[in-house]
């Protein structure tokens, strides 16, 4: 019998396990966030991981791009969750669900209110979140 032929890389298959990944990963970490009622910041571990893994078992070969599309994206989670996060927190209070309040919340305020809710110690989670993306994407 004649040797069977490599399996062709599928290259489609990255930029949709990608989205898959960074959507259910922010999910998760608002979910974390709004029940221990903070901000947490060490999903930003979970983000960075999960976006190079994604990555890397949506067979996009190592290198310059894979780095960049890690650490992009796990950037995207780390301010999309804590957007939602603020904008749940504060709608809450007005009797807005998250989605109400993350669309009428402007860029001020919801920059305002990560600084205050968040500490010194949650940036360097948020570091470290995008430095594992970036060791991992390698």
């Amino acid at each position: 019998m004649p040797p069977r032929p490599a399996p062709a890389s599928v290259h489609w298959l990255w930029p949709l396990l990608l989205l898959l990944g960074s959507l259910t990963v922010a999910v998760a970490w608002v979910l974390v966030a709004l029940n221990t009622r903070g901000m947490a910041a060490p999903m930003a571990l979970a983000a960075g991981l999960e976006t190079a893994w994604m990555l890397r078992l949506g067979t996009l070969r190592g290198g310059p791009l894979r780095i960049t599309l890690a650490v992009t994206a796990t950037l995207l989670v780390t301010l999309a969750s804590c957007w939602v996060i603020v904008a749940a927190h504060m709608g809450g209070m007005m009797g807005l669900d998250p989605l109400q309040s993350s669309l009428r919340m402007g860029p001020r305020l919801a920059w305002t209110m990560v600084s205050l809710a968040s500490s010194p110690f949650d940036l360097l989670w948020l570091l470290g979140g995008l430095l594992l993306a970036w060791r991992l994407a390698r």
